[in-house]
């Protein structure tokens, strides 16, 4: 299946959060893998994350996409429909000024 879109996260991970808001806000239909962090890592996981061997993993086809925010500007580039930032050039500045915000916390 060419565009079978599977999220591999957690329920208590924000970054994993992150990818299903957008994922719903997009409409795209995704297929979600429950890891069972830290104790036990998928070999699923470990192939599509061999670098970090962490959540999220975003897998589009069989191409993995890791890292939350970079998931979501795949997310956002892949699927323009319901555009995630305002078409405003300081509005976005703004949204993205909180993501990085909250993301260095």
């Amino acid at each position: 299946m060419a565009d079978q879109v599977r999220l591999f996260g957690t329920w208590c991970s924000p970054f994993s959060t992150r990818v299903i808001w957008a994922l719903k806000l997009k409409g795209i239909p995704y297929d979600y893998i429950e890891e069972d962090l830290p104790y036990k890592k998928s070999a699923q996981l470990l192939k599509y994350n061999p670098v970090h061997k962490k959540i999220p993993v975003l897998v589009h086809g069989e191409k993995p996409i890791c890292e939350s925010m970079v998931i979501v500007e795949y997310i956002e580039e892949t699927w323009p429909q319901n555009p995630l930032l305002p078409s405003d050039p300081y509005e976005r500045a703004m949204a993205r000024f909180w993501v990085k915000f909250a993301d260095d916390k």
